[in-house]
């Protein structure tokens, strides 16, 4: 059998290692997101790192989850996310626009492409046949710095299904038959 699409994927963004199980790999990002609750502090360490434009191919801020203000801590975040945004090339979603991983989903995800972000949704971006990553702020700051990530390689099965499903069983009912026989750990 062939690759799974998650296999070609990294295979058409591997910059460095090998595809073995457990390997450590690097892959070219490229797209990242982030909100506003992870932002803050994921634009901080990028600009610790003192690059001047992110390195992916788009990157975006959300602010879409501290829109609610009770002192003037959430808005001096989002001037602040605002400000590093239009100083290093990252496309800015205001308040209002919507919740990133559908708005992400529905504008910017492309099939075949890499997309890591700070949001633990971001892997909604798999719904398009995207390699799409949650993961903490200082990971995506070095994507956005560096345009790659590093992590193990992981083991990849396939699952094919043959004939109908029982009435009342959806697909998440196939994930979660498949995490009990292979382990959750």
């Amino acid at each position: 059998m062939g690759d799974t699409i998650a296999q070609k994927i990294i295979r058409t963004h591997l910059t460095e290692g090998e595809m073995v199980p457990g390997a450590e790999i690097g892959l070219r990002i490229d797209q990242t997101l982030t909100q506003d609750a992870t932002g803050t502090m994921a634009y901080l360490q990028f600009q610790a790192m003192g690059i001047g434009r992110v390195k992916t191919r788009r990157s975006v801020a959300y602010v879409d989850h501290n829109t609610l203000q009770c002192g003037f801590e959430n808005a001096d975040d989002h001037r602040y996310i605002q400000t590093v945004a239009r100083g290093h090339g990252i496309w800015f979603s205001r308040p209002g626009n919507g919740i990133c991983h559908q708005v992400h989903l529905e504008r910017f995800c492309v099939p075949g492409g890499t997309l890591i972000g700070s949001d633990s949704h971001t892997t909604t971006g798999g719904g398009v046949g995207m390699l799409a990553m949650g993961s903490g702020g200082l990971d995506v700051a070095v994507a956005m710095g560096t345009g790659s990530y590093r992590l193990t390689m992981p083991g990849v099965i396939r699952v094919l299904l043959k004939g109908r499903l029982q009435d009342g069983c959806a697909a998440k009912d196939i994930i979660l038959e498949a995490l009990r026989r292979l382990t959750v750990k």
